[in-house]
């Protein structure tokens, strides 16, 4: 069966490994990636999908929330673009997962390792060639850990090239995850899962078959798909005229200390502009969310000065200070 559903896609992603219902794919998929010693053996769910995440497609958040029974807790997401502010905001997360174990009485010792999941569907890191990328805190100058109790996986499928033999059964069970994810939506569902060989793919296939015969989850999934469609192209846009006024402005100045020098440092500047505001807008969208607001659009924020954003950040922290006297 052919459902055209597109697990990439962060809703079908979220209902594969974030369904409480569906608890042995989410053990499967940790393991797959993480290879623990000691294998994950059950999952608890913390941020199910419920019906007030069908309101808005454009203000759902999607990742997937989970703790093992070793209280070691997951955050799991899929990302078809790549904000310029993913990588703090991964940060952020996951950090924000692991000190919200701390409740009054709870002491430093007892706090269990947040381990950040992030499968995306363009390059995080040009230029390499790695489709599985694992970071931790580590010393500088010598082959040292200092904690793993904050962990980071990236999933870039670009980097992944799908065996042309067809021969899947015997692949590592990260690579058949791999192959699904990127496979799932133009190929007939029993057929993929009979090529990986394992019957976790023929109930992640049942998934895809259950969100296609839903009304109202395939009409949610479209309006994901719409609105991220709509995103990525808006990112394009506003890179290109944050690009676009770097180099004008290069330009400009180059006029007066000469032509060759000021689109250099123009295009410079731009690109050094652009990268301040990424990081603020991450900020601001982090905060409206913990303070209940709805979370501005990263395109409409890119447009504002960064004064202007600096001040809209300012405020955000007095609030969320003031919460917490």
């Amino acid at each position: 069966m052919f459902p055209g559903i597109d697990p990439k896609i962060d809703f079908a992603f979220k209902l594969l490994v974030g369904s409480p219902e569906h608890p042995r794919i989410t053990i499967h998929f940790l393991n797959s990636v993480l290879q623990p010693i000691e294998p994950i053996t059950s999952v608890k769910i913390l941020n199910p999908i419920q019906e007030r995440d069908h309101a808005d497609a454009k203000l759902a958040i999607l990742d997937v929330l989970a703790e093992d029974s070793n209280h070691h807790r997951y955050n799991i997401e899929m990302q078809t673009t790549v904000p310029v502010n993913l990588r703090p905001r991964l940060i952020y997360y996951n950090c924000l997962n692991y000190v919200r174990q701390l409740s009054s009485g709870t002491s430093y010792q007892q706090l269990c390792p947040s381990i950040c999941i992030c499968v995306l569907n363009r390059l995080l890191f040009e230029g390499l060639s790695d489709y599985h990328l694992s970071f931790r805190l580590r010393c500088d100058q010598r082959d040292l850990v200092f904690s793993d109790d904050l962990l980071f996986h990236t999933l870039e499928l670009p980097n992944y090239a799908i065996p042309s033999d067809n021969v899947w059964s015997r692949l590592p069970n990260l690579e058949k995850w791999l192959i699904f994810l990127k496979e799932g939506a133009t190929r007939d569902v029993d057929e993929l899962s009979r090529l990986l060989d394992d019957a976790i793919f023929r109930e992640a296939g049942g998934v895809l078959k259950m969100i296609s015969r839903s009304p109202d989850d395939r009409q949610f999934y479209e309006d994901r798909v719409q609105f991220l469609h709509d995103e990525e192209s808006r990112l394009i846009a506003t890179r290109e005229q944050a690009l676009a006024e770097g180099e004008a402005k290069g330009i400009e100045k180059g006029i007066e200390k000469g032509i060759e020098k000021g689109i250099e440092k123009g295009i410079e500047k731009g690109r050094e502009e652009g990268a301040a505001k990424g990081t603020v807008v991450g900020k601001i969208q982090i905060l409206q969310e913990i303070v209940g607001d709805t979370m501005t659009n990263e395109s409409d924020l890119l447009v504002l000065e960064l004064a202007e954003l600096s001040s809209q950040l300012s405020k955000l922290q007095d609030r969320l200070r003031s919460r917490g006297n």
